[in-house]
């Protein structure tokens, strides 16, 4: 069943209890970007959006009963801004709540000039769909490496590092919900169709970590993926098949656009045609699917010119 805008729904998915997910309306678009709350012992939320969704946050927490005061957990999987931008006005809003965050990427946060400047330059005029993101404090911020935990009562984060998609990702198992929360490591899960798209911006995406980090993925064996992009998604005994499509999706893709700009011979041809031809219009609408598509292609451009 779609949702709407700004519904907050409980995860059923699975075995999964405590968990709630958000549809942000993220680039005025239903069913792209989510943010989750765990209610438990010590609150969380994990992914806190482009920014401008921050009164919707609260909202939900309000609706659930969590005071403000209360919530002690602010988790990203990255810094990449429709995942973070949120992430300091929601520190000020909740005085008591860590912030916690992959180590590589904490200190875009605390100052987030060069993060800015960055997005800007990957999502064009997209940017008027986001806030400034607000600088958070050195002291509120937790760095989260390989192997640590976040405990928040019946349930605690476990850190993966996957870096694929951008060097600062990491993915949050939930071994209670036997859930993952996956950043953007397995694609963009579009429940509309029920397919898997892919996700290859500039100016990290490499394409055989992302493939490593699909095996990591596997090898935590989850029974739900918690996509950002977009909601849960129960895969079971089938998570190995769901996961390996994805590979198959991102590996094709980047044969795509090896070979238009082969026979194009012009990057900014290239980015044209993937804008003009993408299949997602009709989900997404004109504008952001064809935004989606040069942002990837443009990363993918990226990633092939390292690589060569």
């Amino acid at each position: 069943m779609a949702t709407d805008i700004a519904e907050l729904r409980e995860v059923t998915a699975g075995d999964c209890t405590d968990l709630y997910c958000l549809d942000t309306g993220m680039y005025d678009t239903a069913e792209y970007g989510a943010v989750y709350i765990l209610d438990d012992e010590r609150p969380a939320v994990v992914e806190t959006g482009l920014g401008t969704s921050r009164e919707l946050i609260l909202e939900a927490l309000a609706e659930l009963g969590i005071d403000r005061e209360e919530l002690a957990v602010i988790a990203v999987t990255h810094i990449h801004l429709d995942h973070a931008g949120g992430a300091g006005y929601l520190a000020e809003a909740c005085p008591n709540a860590d912030v916690c965050v992959p180590a590589p990427g904490s200190g875009l946060l605390v100052d987030p000039a060069r993060l800015v400047e960055g997005t800007k330059a990957a999502v064009g005029d997209q940017w008027e769909y986001y806030a400034d993101p607000k600088p958070i404090p050195e002291e509120r911020i937790v760095e989260l490496a390989e192997g640590d935990v976040v405990d928040l009562g019946d349930h605690e984060l476990r850190v993966h590092e996957a870096p694929g998609h951008a060097f600062h990702q990491v993915v949050f198992e939930d071994p209670a919900n036997d859930a993952v929360f996956a950043g953007d490591a397995a694609g963009i899960w579009v429940p509309e169709i029920e397919e898997i798209r892919e996700t290859s911006p500039p100016s990290d995406f490499d394409l055989e970590q992302c493939l490593e980090d699909v095996e990591t993925l596997k090898a935590i064996d989850p029974d739900v993926l918690l996509y950002t992009h977009f909601g849960p998604r129960e895969v079971g005994d089938d998570v190995d098949e769901a996961l390996e499509a994805y590979a198959t999706v991102l590996e094709e893709w980047v044969d795509a656009v090896e070979e238009k700009r082969t026979e194009l011979g012009d990057d900014d041809a290239v980015l044209d045609y993937f804008a003009d031809s993408s299949e997602m219009t009709d989900v997404w609408g004109r504008r952001k699917a064809g935004a989606e598509a040069v942002l990837n292609a443009r990363g993918v451009l990226g990633y092939l010119d390292r690589r060569d």
